[in-house]
């Protein structure tokens, strides 16, 4: 059994022990024993490698067309910005039934202006033959100042998907125009990001949410912390620097805008009990996880706890991370909480929560119990090894081989460029996939599925590019090429994508919540949305795998306007769109 005060200790040294030289040796001797250790605990819980028409991915950037390098503007005293970008968004801007690609990208330091194509974020339009076109200037989407995160849906229910872009001290707003363009509506929706006070902030993740079920998509923002280039702190050995821990930076609020309907939002963050609690926010997902009707948004907090807010039925939210056993591991420590994906990952109709942070700290996955509580679930279910070697960011709760059990996913890198300075630490990290064993555990099956690049990734989004019913990955890297990582696994399994269409809900649907059922019986679930992992944004279409079924025995659609909706003997493989209240 592994001493938890040592694990805790070292834990909570982990980034200044890097900064300081005179404690880095004992650091890293703390930390190869400590991995001896877990390498003892997990092999005797770990079932044996498999191989056999396994999930596979292939990188296609090299002849997409996609030609998008995330530059962080980086300078030699690596300030704490460098690190956390870029976003990316799948979605449908022209509604050709493709998804197109969205990337954030950064600017210069210190001007924090993007000088030059070089910085400019970038849309590429799917072609429908595997190969996309850069359509940015065309779209008018090529930004302005340093860019982290997106968020995309059709926040107007006007039928067409708009974009939300983060960033330091000014996040935008475009409106989807139906002509191949947007135009920037900041100003007069007014969420720019500033805060009530008229505090410019720096965003980093954004959720679209109906938290208040009146039909309008509603914007919750995640901020970091209160930086500045003349603030900006310096860490690490002059030749050797490194990005600084956010404890040396105060925490910021999170942002919640209501939708009110005409093209403008009002900052509800201090009535709804938002604004309440400071925190440094990353990663944000919602689901309804009490199954009440109304979506509760979960944010990983870097360093410090992360805040589980439950909706009270849209009148407020109260924060329960402590009492709902998510603030903290069951150490009762923070990690540096990165990207997060809150969904069903066990099939018992209840969501679970999975989280990416640093090295030495395991990635936290979260079971919900059904009674408000979640225990956490990282070891029991076979991650906590593996994870505890990996730096994560972008991360996802999918089914990629389709057998009806959801897989996860994390982009890998450390913070830091020059981590390697600690032996036991890697700057440029593979990505990761672990397989969900059908037994409440999941198995590290990285190294067979086509995942051996090592990058300096950040954010990830979801979906199926090439509408074959196998869900792909598109990853950001830092000063190297995006990823374009098709799903290419052969096993023969059925699936389903839903595309939702609200009538009485908003227009995309989110916040809906799917139950399906197959003929033996089984059932799985899912939901509607677009926010999850780590400043990204996916496919708003529903994915379900289906294992041998061709057929599915029935479908229900709990819609956020309240509308139940069953849809019987559904055919399998088939992008079906469902209208609200439709039969």
């Amino acid at each position: 059994m592994i001493d938890k005060s040592i694990v805790r200790d070292h834990l909570n040294q982990r980034r200044v022990g890097m900064n300081n030289p005179s404690s880095h040796s004992r650091l890293v001797s703390l930390t190869v024993a400590l991995l001896f250790a877990l390498v003892a605990q997990e092999m005797r819980s770990q079932p044996p490698a498999q191989n056999a028409a396994g999930i596979s991915f292939e990188n296609r950037q090299p002849r997409s067309g996609v030609d998008f390098v995330l530059n962080n503007g980086t300078t030699f005293d690596k300030p704490i910005i460098d690190g956390i970008p870029g976003g990316v968004a799948l979605l449908d801007y022209d509604n050709d039934g493709f998804l197109d690609i969205f990337f954030t990208n950064g600017a210069r330091i210190p001007s924090l202006s993007k000088e030059g194509p070089g910085f400019y974020n970038r849309l590429y339009r799917n072609n429908h033959d595997g190969t996309f076109t850069d359509v940015t200037e065309k779209a008018g989407l090529s930004g302005t100042g340093y860019s982290i995160g997106v968020a995309a849906a059709d926040f107007d229910n006007d039928g067409w998907t708009d974009l939300y872009v983060t960033g330091v001290n000014h996040n935008i707003l475009y409106r989807n125009n139906h002509d191949g363009t947007f135009t920037d509506v900041t100003e007069k929706a007014s969420v720019s990001g500033v805060n009530s006070a008229g505090k410019k902030l720096l965003s980093v993740s954004a959720a679209w949410i109906d938290y208040d079920n009146d039909g309008l998509l509603d914007l919750f923002v995640t901020n970091y912390l209160d930086w500045s280039p003349e603030t900006s702190k310096v860490c690490g050995l002059p030749e050797k620097r490194l990005s600084c821990p956010p404890s040396l930076y105060p925490g910021e609020p999170n942002i919640l805008y209501h939708n009110n309907g005409d093209g403008t939002f009002t900052d509800v963050s201090e009535s709804t009990g938002i604004a309440d609690h400071i925190g440094k926010g990353m990663g944000v997902a919602v689901a309804d996880y009490d199954a009440d009707g109304w979506m509760d948004i979960f944010v990983a907090n870097d360093n410090q706890r992360n805040f589980l807010f439950k909706n009270l039925r849209g009148k407020g939210f109260d924060e329960v991370g402590v009492e709902a056993g998510v603030a903290y591991t069951d150490d009762g420590i923070p990690v540096s909480s990165m990207g997060v994906d809150f969904r069903d990952y066990r099939n018992d109709g209840r969501p679970g929560i999975f989280i990416t942070a640093l090295g030495g700290e395991t990635f936290p996955l979260y079971r919900n119990e059904g009674n408000d509580l979640f225990t956490m679930d990282t070891y029991p279910a076979n991650i906590g090894f593996p994870t505890y070697k990996m730096s994560g960011w972008g991360t996802g709760i999918v089914d990629f081989n389709n057998d009806g059990y959801k897989d996860l996913f994390s982009a890998n890198s450390h913070v830091s460029e020059n981590a390697d300075i600690d032996p036991q630490q890697h700057y440029l990290q593979t990505n990761a996939i672990f397989e969900n064993m059908k037994n409440n555990t999941f198995q590290d099956v990285s190294a067979h599925a086509g995942l051996s690049l090592r990058a300096a990734h950040r954010g990830a989004a979801f979906g199926d590019l090439n509408n074959d019913g196998k869900i792909d990955v598109v990853v950001s890297v830092i000063a190297g090429h995006a990823e374009l990582l098709y799903n290419t696994t052969a096993n023969g399994n059925h699936w389903l994508l839903i595309q939702t269409i609200g009538t009485k809900s908003n227009r995309d649907g989110i916040g809906t919540q799917i139950k399906l059922t197959s003929h033996s019986g089984s059932a799985q679930f899912n939901q509607v949305t677009t926010a999850g992992s780590y400043a990204s944004s996916s496919d708003k279409r529903v994915h379900f795998g289906l294992g041998r079924d061709k057929l599915i025995k029935e479908i229900t659609l709990r819609w956020p306007s309240g509308t139940v909706q069953t849809l019987h003997n559904v055919k399998a493989d088939q992008i079906l769109r469902v209208t609200e209240g439709a039969m």
